[in-house]
């Protein structure tokens, strides 16, 4: 059997949703006015991708 993708396919995702969510703290925990916008928009990032994969699992 042959792997698909190997760790950089299985991590990827992951690791782009951590760093999203690290630098929408960052950023929330830095300043006002459109960081506050910025950090807002990049906390809901994991959330939709968790929702989304809720959805589409169910199917």
């Amino acid at each position: 059997m042959k792997k698909a993708g190997g760790l950089r396919a299985i991590f990827a995702v992951p690791l782009l949703l951590a760093t999203v969510s690290i630098a929408g703290l960052v950023v929330a925990l830095t300043g006002d006015g459109w960081r506050d916008a910025a950090s807002w928009a990049a906390l809901a990032i994991p959330v939709f991708a968790v929702g989304w994969a809720m959805r589409t699992r169910r199917t």
